[in-house]
């Protein structure tokens, strides 16, 4: 057989030849330091036969397609190891059961069902075995075996790789990789790709921690357990992501939701289901305010739709049966002797069409700008239900722009700076632009496949003309259009997608939507959703997170706590909170009779922002001390300095104080 280079050079080798062959072909340094390949354009090991005529490029340490064959190895080390752990305690080994073991972002986990619990305090013996089974450097052997023959090594013994196998297409070659051998080694059923041995394997990894999962996510059938582990190809890595995982803790939003008392999901209620309490309610409304003066002010025009809809208005749309997994069951009073069938407002779009379609409209109303903050519900599994982050049931601050063609570009870029704006005026400066596009060979989208290459094309103009850097994601687009979105980093550098922006020419076309045109006669609008938040459940839980719930003045929930000294000055600790709350600030007086340095730090734990102490000197002469969050002792300032300069930074939402 032959197989090319990447300088085109044709190399010759036996039939049935791997990458390995082809680096022993190149030389000894060649078969020293490569671990896999690039062989038309997928990812390799050594181990693999390659198709005549590749096109083959060797990888070494060096290159950064070694983390994923090392990451996925390790999968197959902590098999070996769980086996071993639980062999210790007196089990067979084969009563572990093992479901997959791919290859994640950071690292690597293995879906396990074990004759009892793995518990985080299990890892650091499970992840000694699997250094043990690194440091004997077990070589890696890729063997394929027929159906029949690959059933029967699992078949009454194994019943989820039984099942993986049984659900193999009938063409596809069923490939296992051993490490080690029959004494003392492991088999796994798998496609690969690997490191040829597991002592390619870099020392820098952890296994982080133990969660249940659904056999193949599917909450009828059989719990899991599912061992993470994140590994790196060097120290400094790894413990860049440790921190970064202790970071992450400490910010966890559904912890700080608890401490910060700013929301709830109470069983009783429903999962999924968030109470706001008062302080992040707080938070919620100054969002809202925020996006309702910025939306008043481009020109859009505020509507309030229902929390259910009729089923034939989704029908129309395409959202029911399109989505109906991801909704809640339709409502029916069939049994009340009535036909009406409605369902749990999954979407705000076909409201807001709907709005626009009651009477008859003109260009000269275009661009009509309809915008909501529109609670929608969608049955998330729960398993997969998480904080605020995943919910069954989250407003939007959601608005659909309906507009002629020509004035698409135009209203894009508009919507294009309304989300430049919230991000910034949110310090949220590190994010990257996503153009999701149609997939040609998939059958989920509808409408005129001449209309969605021109929305594409006018997202990506309109991107250009902003000056974005972006990159174009095929199948990632809505059934009925194009989308651009916006993935921002937080402060830990975690990618999190927020505001979203859809050009749609097909809901317009279901619905029959038209306008009277220059001439006289009817064309049919363009529409644009938007939703620069999207979920604003989820995105005051990324906030919480981006600022450790140490927010902003404009966005805490209590801006000022007034500490008397003494006893003394509670009339005028009273008197203090009084003019503040008149200026328009959110302040507490905080009389309990605890030590003046208690009260203080149960401010400074509650991230308040600001805190004045007052004692006689300050009662006697009209003035404040102040304390700034994490700038200490600001000095004494007479109260209506304090309060021009806290209003500035209130009402200019400013990230940093202004004292």
């Amino acid at each position: 057989m032959t197989v090319y280079l990447p300088d085109g050079k044709a190399l010759d080798l036996p039939e049935g030849a791997t990458a390995k062959d082809v680096a022993r072909a190149l030389g000894p340094a060649w078969e020293r330091e490569a671990v896999g390949a690039i062989v038309d354009g997928e990812l390799y090991d050594l181990l693999k036969p390659l198709p005549e005529g590749a096109k083959v490029r060797l990888l070494t340490e060096k290159d950064p397609e070694y983390q994923l064959l090392f990451r996925h190895t390790l999968a197959h080390v902590l098999a070996q190891a769980v086996k071993e752990f639980f062999a210790e305690k007196g089990y067979d080994p084969e009563s572990v059961k093992l479901g997959v073991g791919p290859v994640v972002e950071k690292g690597f986990y293995y879906d396990i069902d074990a004759p009892e619990p793995i518990s985080d305090e299990d890892l650091p013996a499970i992840e000694e075995k699997m250094r043990a089974i690194i440091a004997k450097d077990l070589p890696l052997r890729r063997f394929v075996l027929p159906r029949e023959v690959a059933l029967s090594r699992y078949q009454g013994k194994d019943p989820y790789k039984t099942e993986l196998i049984l659900d193999l297409p009938e063409e596809e070659e069923i490939s296992f990789y051993q490490q080690g051998d029959e004494a003392y080694g492991f088999t796994d059923l798998c496609r690969g790709p690997h490191v040829p041995s597991t002592g390619r394997i870099p020392p820098h990894f952890k296994l982080t921690h133990v969660a249940g999962a659904y056999w193949r996510g599917d909450e009828k059938r059989p719990m899991l357990q599912r061992v993470y582990g994140v590994a790196f190809r060097t120290a400094e890595e790894l413990k860049e992501y440790l921190w970064q995982l202790e970071e992450a803790k400490k910010r966890d939003h559904r912890r700080l939701g608890r401490e910060l008392e700013l929301f709830l999901i109470d069983p009783m209620v429903g999962k999924g289901l968030v109470l706001w309490l008062p302080k992040g309610n707080v938070i919620r409304e100054e969002l809202m305010a925020f996006m309702r003066e910025e939306q008043i002010r481009r020109g859009y025009q505020l509507v309030t739709t229902p929390h259910i809809g009729s089923l034939e208005l989704y029908r129309t749309s395409g959202h029911y049966p399109y989505y109906a997994e991801s909704q809640f069951p339709p409502i029916s009073f069939k049994e009340r002797g009535e036909e009406e069938e409605y369902l749990l407002k999954p979407m705000n779009c076909p409201h807001h069409i709907r709005i626009y379609a009651f009477k008859k409209r003109s260009y000269r109303e275009l661009p009509l700008r309809l915008a909501e903050f529109g609670t929608v519900y969608r049955y998330e599994k729960a398993g997969e239900l998480l904080g605020l982050t995943r919910v069954r049931g989250f407003t939007q601050d959601d608005a659909h722009l309906f507009c002629t063609p020509e004035q698409v570009k135009e209203e894009f870029l508009g919507v294009l700076d309304l989300v430049l704006k919230v991000l910034s005026t949110l310090g949220l400066k590190d994010y990257r632009a996503r153009i999701g596009t149609r997939d040609p060979k998939s059958d989920k989208y509808v409408g005129d496949e001449a209309k969605w290459s021109l929305a594409e094309r006018q997202i990506e103009e309109a991107a250009l003309e902003a000056g974005l850097h972006y990159t174009v994601e095929e199948g990632d687009a809505a059934f009925y259009g194009p989308k651009l979105d916006f993935v921002v980093k937080d402060a830990l550098g975690r990618e999190w997608q927020l505001g979203t922006i859809q050009v749609d020419y097909n809901l317009p076309e279901r619905f029959g939507l038209t306008y009277v045109g220059p001439d006289g006669a009817e064309h049919r609008p363009v529409m644009i959703h938007r939703a620069p938040f999207g979920s604003l459940e989820r995105f005051i839980g990324i906030l919480i997170e981006h600022f450790a719930g140490d927010f902003p003045l404009w966005l805490a929930p209590v801006q000022v706590v007034v500490v008397p000294v003494s006893e003394k000055q509670e009339d005028y600790a009273k008197e203090v909170v009084f003019k503040l709350k008149e200026a328009g600030l959110r302040a507490e007086a905080d009389l309990r009779p605890e030590r003046m340095q208690a009260r203080i730090r149960d401010a400074e734990v509650q991230k308040v922002p600001y805190v004045l102490v007052v004692g006689d000197r300050e009662k006697a002469e009209g003035t404040v001390s102040v304390r700034r969050r994490h700038r200490g002792n600001l000095g004494s300032m007479p109260l209506a300095a304090f309060l021009e300069a806290a209003l500035k930074e209130y009402k200019e939402r400013l990230l940093e104080p202004t004292l």
